[in-house]
């Protein structure tokens, strides 16, 4: 999954990315945080006011700073499934007694 915050650096920007990343880390999923700063660039995305919360190229928000749960709600619609665990992260739960 690719989140994009789109703005040109004001602090409701730099908010919007701190609460999806807040998000991201809450819901425990795969995504890359993307920020689009260029005019043009937030322009192709037919966004007018920012900034902009964009999830897998499909505009959730724009004009408003979405809490983290907000920015949740659309990571579960678009589906996005929550990234395996490592050997090395928490083990688990079971008792591997016989």
């Amino acid at each position: 999954m690719v989140i994009k915050i789109l703005g040109t650096g004001c602090a409701k920007c730099h908010t919007l990315e701190v609460n999806a990343k807040k998000a991201v880390a809450e819901t425990g999923i795969a995504a890359a945080i993307e920020k689009v700063t260029g005019l043009s660039a937030i322009m192709a995305f037919g966004v007018m006011v920012t900034p902009a919360l964009v999830i897998d190229d499909v505009v959730k928000s724009a004009g408003r700073v979405l809490s983290p749960s907000e920015i949740m709600r659309y990571i579960k619609e678009q589906g996005a499934l929550p990234r395996l665990r490592s050997a090395t992260e928490a083990p688990c739960s079971h008792n591997d007694k016989e």
